[in-house]
């Protein structure tokens, strides 16, 4: 049995990274807040979760965050309300990041996506697979080349850690808060947490062969905006 979202479905945009792989272009300006085909990564987030039904979305703040909230704002434009949550100097961490915006989250599970990843995954689907036994639901792709190895492993709708035939999580998720129950606040990855309960078989998966890019470089930026901008123009 399925777990449906509801009318209040919120969501968490992991925006707290330095980037700094994308430097110099992230010297001055956050990483989410680079543009390609015309508008900020995020704001794809924003209108895809707006789109979606989702009301509320959380963002967490560290490197440049007084940027985010000034370009994003109260979240209006975008159809959703946007609350803010301050890491302050130096990013938490995924794991960290979260577990700081759990009040802000609320009791219901909750979607968490990567603001460097452009997909067209519809995001609220996470939500919709998550079932009634998990903790979470974990969207992954085929590896890219930057990533041969990958990160979870995929048997029957299940997230497994094999130690081959492993696909990259796509760093799209839905969550419910028991998934953090026990943590500590502080500084913290993700990743032991997601393979704690996956060897618990809390988490179910989806392989998704759908757009995804991970925006991690110049060169991967620039290729995207490219893209984006030619599908923009009609120019094939």
């Amino acid at each position: 049995m399925l777990s449906m979202p509801g009318a209040d479905m919120r969501a968490m945009i992991l925006a707290a990274g330095r980037g700094e792989r994308m430097r110099p272009l992230t010297d001055e300006m956050p990483k989410p807040l680079l543009r390609v085909g015309g508008k900020p990564l995020i704001e794809y987030h924003l209108q895809a979760l707006a789109s979606g039904g989702v009301r509320e979305v959380v963002i967490n703040l560290a490197w440049k965050g007084e940027q985010l909230r000034e370009v994003l704002g109260t979240g209006e434009r975008f159809g959703l309300t946007i609350h803010y949550s301050d890491e302050g100097s130096e990013a938490l961490e995924t794991g960290g990041g979260i577990v700081q915006a759990l009040p802000l989250l609320g009791s219901d599970p909750f979607i968490v996506v990567s603001a460097d990843v452009w997909t067209d995954y519809p995001l609220t689907r996470c939500l919709e697979a998550l079932s009634n036994g998990d903790v979470a639901h974990f969207v992954l792709v085929p590896n890219p080349e930057f990533h041969p190895r990958g990160d979870f492993g995929l048997s029957e709708g299940r997230a497994t850690d094999a130690p081959s035939d492993r696909y990259t999580y796509a760093n799209i998720g839905a969550f419910r808060p028991e998934f953090f129950e026990g943590c500590k606040p502080g500084r913290f990855p993700l990743a032991p947490l997601m393979y704690a309960w996956i060897r618990q078989q809390r988490v179910s998966a989806e392989l998704y062969r759908g757009r995804w890019h991970n925006v991690g470089t110049p060169t991967q930026l620039a290729e995207l905006d490219a893209a984006l901008t030619r599908e923009r123009s009609g120019v094939s």
